[in-house]
């Protein structure tokens, strides 16, 4: 028989959860013009993985300048997709950008992400 004493889910732990934030991450990274996420040419994607259920994600330039933001508020997906695109829907430059999650009542997690965006080419259509 297998004993199962002290292998329970640990709930409400403030220290368990802050140990938590340690493998959120953002795939790919580095981003070379295209992930395995992506359905079409004319898709580009990220996924921020390992999120809790309630967090709140900015994407921010290196001069601090906000890009887009998320807020998550569901026990449905532990991640969110970025289309790599700007809060007005624009395409991001290749570039440098610092990813901040915070996570009420537990703690924050900085990512740095590196993309190389690929041109678009629209004489598929």
């Amino acid at each position: 028989m297998f004993p199962f004493d002290g292998l329970q889910t640990i709930l409400d732990d403030n220290p368990t959860a802050s140990s938590a934030l340690d493998i959120i991450q953002i795939v790919p990274n580095p981003y070379y013009a295209a992930s395995e996420y992506e359905t079409s040419a004319l898709d580009n994607k990220a996924k921020i993985v390992n999120l809790p259920n309630e967090c709140d994600i900015s994407i921010y330039t290196l001069n601090g300048t906000l890009i887009r933001k998320y807020i998550k508020r569901n026990n449905t997906s532990t991640s969110v997709d970025w289309d790599l695109k700007n809060f007005k829907s624009i395409p991001i430059s290749t570039g440098l950008y610092i990813i901040h999650i915070n996570v009420p009542g537990v703690g924050e997690k900085i990512l740095k992400w590196y993309g190389v965006m690929r041109p678009i080419t629209l004489d598929n259509f």
